[in-house]
Formats: structure tokens, C-alpha cells, sequence
């Protein structure tokens, strides 16, 4: 049966698997604080997306790709850096896009969707040379993917945001069966919105991210729960432990 695999690494880190592809969605792997997973540990990937170049998001993006032969797929500023600090050639190890924008890797369509939040290029993976310009923007320089795979399962990561109005129309556009968001409440949306945008964007699973002792941002998951069954009842909450994976079919989802 059609299934796509999703893997909570850690923070805001997460592991996409279809029967054709593997996805790292913001790898932020040797330096994270709440991931076990390392850089050294990953022997294959086919895609990797960055929603930002904040240094929790764009992380080890551009070292999985060099290691893996991955294709990167970011916004135009983190593919330039790509190609000028990195050396994946734009266009064909560097796929660039905006809001509204597709491309598509093996099985997956990935499209970019709007998000609001600040914006900056790291600089460990920026190096000295970034050209002016580039290196900051006060908002929607942050973006929301859709992850449509050929099996009829979508997974929309909304990466950090507000909650917006306009969740809506994405829910209703791209129908994700999954919907991973953050909660946190200091640096993006806390509970009460993150519950707003469930019932906006209406999936069977939301999988709560961007939260925690460790990284300063408590949530409560269990509040979250409640919220959800009253605005979205048919939307479940489902909170990953580090590590754990869930299974989603287009009958039904696990977790181990």
C-alpha cells in the first residue's frame, strides 16, 4: 500500500520517505541540541529543502547534499549561495524557486508556499564572500512546502510562521493529509494558533515541531490535543518523540 515514512530527527528537522525518494526537510544535524542523528550517519538522500538560512533551519543542508549527490531546493538567495559557496551548480543540483512555484524530483512535486517570518543566511554556511544584499530580509523571505508524491499523500511543512488566513487556501489547494507546524509560541506560532491553523488547513495528522525545554520554547502539547479535537475533530495531533517515525497510508497512519 502507498505510504510515505516521516521522521522526526529533531527541533524543526524531519526525514521523508516514499517508495522512491528520501527527503530531509531542514537537516540541522551536528550542532542541534535534540537530535541523535549526525551528519556521518546518512548514507542516502534524493532531496533536500531549506525554508530559511536561519542556522536551526539551513543547518547541514548543503553538506548533506555534497555528501549524498542530493538535489537542493530552496528559495533563490539560499541557491545562489549554493552555487557561489557551495559549488551545486544551479539548475541541476540547485533548484530554485518562490511562492506560488513547483519542481519535481523523482516522485515528489515540492511546492513553495508563503510564510512569514525574519530572515538571515547563517554564516557557517555562508562563508566570507556573500554577495551584498543577500544577507538579510525583515520577512517573507521564509516559506511553507508542499510535498506532493506520486502515491496521492501530501505533506505540507508550513516551516516557522505566523498563523495566516491564507492556510486556508492552501489547505484547500494542495489537500496535505499531514501537516507539520510549530508551536513554540517565542519565534513562530504558539498553541492557540497552531490549533487555528489546523482547523484552517484540516489534515488527518499535525505533527507539532519547534518546541521544548531544550531550545527555551514549552508547549503544551496536551492543550494542543484538546484544541485541535474541538476546531478540526477530524484532525489528529501527533507529537514525535526524537527518533520516532510515523507511517501514513491513505487509510491510516503509526507510529513506532
Amino acid at each position: 500500500m502507498a505510504s510515505v515514512k516521516i521522521t522526526f530527527i529533531g527541533h524543526a528537522s524531519f526525514r521523508f520517505e516514499s517508495e522512491k525518494s528520501v527527503t530531509y526537510f531542514d537537516p540541522w544535524l551536528d550542532s542541534n541540541p535534540t537530535a541523535k542523528m549526525t551528519l556521518g550517519q546518512i548514507k542516502k538522500a534524493d532531496i533536500v529543502i531549506a525554508s530559511h538560512g536561519h542556522r536551526d533551519h539551513i543547518g547541514d543542508s548543503y553538506e548533506v547534499c555534497k555528501k549524498t549527490k542530493a538535489k537542493f531546493v530552496g528559495n533563490y538567495e539560499l541557491c545562489v549561495v549554493a552555487e557561489q559557496v557551495h559549488k551545486l551548480k544551479m539548475g541541476s543540483r540547485a533548484l530554485s524557486m518562490n511562492p506560488g512555484g513547483t519542481v519535481k524530483v523523482k516522485d515528489a512535486s515540492i511546492t513553495m508556499v508563503q510564510g512569514h517570518h525574519s530572515q538571515s543566511l547563517s554564516t557557517h554556511v555562508t562563508g566570507a564572500d556573500l554577495p551584498s544584499g543577500l544577507l538579510f530580509h525583515p520577512d517573507s523571505a521564509v516559506n511553507g512546502f508542499c510535498v506532493a508524491y506520486d502515491n496521492g499523500i501530501t505533506v505540507y511543512d508550513t516551516a516557522d510562521t505566523c498563523l495566516f488566513s491564507d492556510m486556508q487556501l492552501i489547505g484547500q489547494m494542495y489537500g496535505p493529509q499531514v501537516a507539520i507546524m510549530p508551536v513554540g509560541g517565542q519565534y513562530t506560532m504558539g498553541v492557540r494558533e497552531a490549533a487555528r491553523a489546523a482547523s484552517l488547513i484540516r489534515p488527518d495528522v499535525v505533527i507539532p515541531c519547534h518546541y521544548g525545554p531544550v531550545m527555551g520554547q514549552p508547549a503544551d502539547i496536551g492543550e494542543l490535543k484538546k484544541a485541535v479535537e474541538f476546531l478540526s475533530p477530524n484532525t489528529e495531533v501527533v507529537e514525535l518523540q526524537v527518533g520516532q517515525t510515523l507511517t501514513y497510508t491513505a487509510s491510516s497512519h503509526r507510529v513506532r
